[in-house]
């Protein structure tokens, strides 16, 4: 959408919202499309295309047909926008239902829902206020999306296309090709999946997102209906849980430590393997999900059995190895900016914020301009390049006062005439879908679904999202309930309290057990897994723990000492990058650009396949071998070049011992 048509519709817009009786088509192309179209032809596709538009944003263009008297008085077409039928009702909440509500937006940060989420807040703000709230120091959960195939997948569900993409079959082992009509995503236990009906197969089927092999193609010429009231949830409470099943792992002697805790009970009296090596039984679910993370321990481990999960392994690490090897693509960082992974802007973008923006005006009268800016994600210039648009904008070949007036002299903005876009837009699906499915993920912690701030936020937000509200059933969050409540009341109260802790910690990365005092600053949760914020005292900063790795947790009776605040805003940020980490440059495929958000990659550079090169900085490096084993042949390291020899030489001494 250029320029140029950004202010035609929202000027189409304003005529049609202020026409009471309609506008017929020949004065729309002499008020509107004047100059802009050459024929009868042009200015019926480019006023189709335009209606579609307004559509996608929330409003539904009405046909008023007049039939006329006789032959002499022959029938005419007018078109008009009901005032009221495209307006979000007003949703007034109570300070206890901002706070929930606040929860939910922020469960999905950096997946696109997340902008949705943003999006559909400020439309709330419009109509009824933000209430000074605060946010439960115990309580900061997220959702962590299955990669960029999660993506992919909402926007062909939303907009109602068939994807393509091949898929590792469970029954059979191979990668096959897929074309699926995308009815539903929701998580269960603990893994992502796509309820859809399968073509080739001409049925329901139900395709867990970690067996996808390739990027997801969205058919954008291949339309579907999802049956009426799908609902993702109870599609999903049909699934059984995979059966336990038990692997024969191989591990290097003092090594894998999280990995021998895991293991059966009587693993230490499992017969040894070669010299240096201990034999483990380790309990299973998904062959893939074990495949992932023994892959990433490289020459640490090899899998004896079962066959299957031993091919899981292998198949990474040789993708790993292949896309290690293959030419560097040329990329160049001269036009990225700062900043994580974004969608470049468009001129829709800015549509859809304009939108926003006047409703929000007209509610916050004379607010700084660098609180509006910020409010809305943008710099001061983008937004005064809005601000520009919209005071000409209006009826059209109106008088003065039938333009937008807004002004923001001395730095603070107010609006005087709205032409009738006071009020926000009804929401959209994602909007919708972003908020509801967001509610319905919190019920999962105790504090909350005790309360009855969270049923009310959703009985209301459901009555104003109307038709959309219900297409939220076609996606479902996990469960955020902690695993470790007991744990997690230690940590809260120490947090309320001020108190220190000490605890005995195994650490992953580095393969040890350690002992800490640390000052606790707050709890948060990706999807099941829980996490705290705390000031480390052996390490002299920031750390976050997880709660499934404290072996031994005590209050140690003293105060918190450090003075040490949380770092950064809302919500805890699990991987915080300094300006001395290491910056490290990293290519990831399209099925792993993601991975450039969850490490707040500082620039991204486009590749023409869908993937991009990424600036990333790592506080410590020597895992990283291990971080492009796990993922398979979706990430390498290009610079420094120690690093990428590293993780070259890993991969290759883990796939020799199968060799051998």
């Amino acid at each position: 959408m250029s320029a140029q048509r950004t202010e035609r519709l929202l000027n189409l817009l304003i005529a049609l919202l202020n026409s009471r009786y309609g506008l017929r088509r020949s004065e729309l192309r002499e008020k509107i499309y004047a100059g802009g179209a050459a024929s009868d032809a042009a200015f019926g596709r480019m006023f189709e295309r335009d209606k579609n538009d307004l559509r996608d944003f929330g409003f539904d263009v009405e046909t008023v047909t007049d039939l006329g008297w006789s032959s002499d008085d022959p029938g005419t077409t007018r078109y008009r926008i009901g005032r009221e039928s495209n307006r979000l009702p007003d949703v007034e909440l109570t300070p206890d239902e901002w706070a929930v509500l606040l929860l939910a937006s922020q469960l999905w940060e950096q997946a696109a829902l997340g902008t949705a989420a943003s999006n559909a807040l400020r439309k709330l703000q419009a109509t009824g206020g933000l209430a000074d709230v605060e946010l439960p120091a115990g309580v900061q959960p997220r959702i962590k999306p299955a990669g960029q195939a999660f993506e992919d997948l909402v926007a062909a569900m939303h907009g109602q296309h068939a994807v393509r993409f091949l898929y590792l079959a469970g029954s059979t082992g191979r990668e096959e090709e897929r074309v699926v009509e995308p009815w539903g995503l929701g998580s269960r236990f603990g893994q992502w999946y796509l309820v859809g009906f399968d073509r080739g197969r001409g049925a329901k089927r139900f395709f867990r997102l970690s067996r996808l092999t390739s990027a997801v193609t969205i058919l954008d010429r291949e339309a579907f209906t999802p049956p009426a009231g799908f609902n993702v949830r109870a599609e999903l409470n049909s699934l059984p849980e995979l059966p336990v099943r038990a692997a024969a792992v191989d591990v290097r002697s003092a090594k894998l430590l999280g990995l021998r805790k895991r293991a059966a009970a009587d693993a230490s009296q499992d017969k040894k393997g070669d010299a240096g090596w201990d034999r483990l039984t380790v309990p299973y679910r998904d062959v893939e999900v074990l495949g992932e993370e023994l892959a990433s321990y490289g020459p640490n481990v090899r899998v004896v059995s079962p066959a299957e999960l031993s091919a899981a392994v292998q198949r990474r690490l040789a993708n790993a190895a292949a896309f290690i090897d293959a030419p560097v693509p040329p990329y160049s960082f001269a036009h990225a900016g700062s900043g994580i992974r974004t969608r470049k802007r468009t001129s829709e973008d800015q549509l859809k914020r304009m939108l926003q923006l006047v409703p929000f005006l007209v509610r916050n009268q004379g607010l700084p301009i660098e609180e509006v800016a910020d409010r809305f994600g943008v710099t001061r210039q983008e937004l005064e390049g809005d601000l520009l648009i919209l005071i000409c904008s209006g009826l059209p070949q109106g008088y003065p006062d039938e333009l937008l007036d807004i002004q923001w002299e001395e730095g603070h903005v107010f609006i005087s005439q709205s032409m009738e876009l006071n009020r926000p837009v009804r929401f959209t699906v994602d909007e919708a879908c972003a908020l509801l499915t967001g509610l319905e993920t919190l019920n999962g912690l105790p504090e909350l679904a005790e309360g009855s701030a969270l049923e009310s936020v959703t009985l209301k937000l459901m009555a104003a999202a109307g038709e959309e509200g219900l297409r939220a059933a076609a996606l479902s969050g996990p469960e955020v309930g902690p695993g470790n409540s007991a744990n997690l009341e230690v940590i809260r109260d120490a947090i309320e309290s001020g108190s220190q802790l000490h605890l005995i910690y195994l650490s992953a990365q580095k393969d040890i057990l350690s002992e800490r005092d640390v000052d606790p600053l707050r709890l948060y949760s990706m999807d099941n897994t829980w996490y705290f914020e705390a000031y480390c005292h052996s390490a002299a900063g920031l750390r976050n723990f997880r709660l499934d790795r404290i072996e031994d947790l005590t209050p140690t009776g003293k105060p918190v000492s450090s003075g040490i605040k949380p770092d950064g805003g809302f919500p805890a940020k699990l991987f915080t990058p300094n300006d001395d980490d290491t910056l490290v440059t990293v290519q990831l495929t399209a099925r792993g650009a993601g991975l450039a958000d969850d490490y707040y990659a500082e620039r991204t550079a486009p590749l023409p396949d869908g993937g991009l090169v990424a600036e990333i900085r790592f506080g410590n490096t020597a895992w990283l071998p291990m971080f492009v084993a796990q993922h398979g042949g979706t990430a390498r390291i290009l610079e420094p070049e120690a690093l990428a020899r590293a993780s070259r030489d890993w991969i290759g001494a883990a796939l020799a011992q199968y060799n051998g």
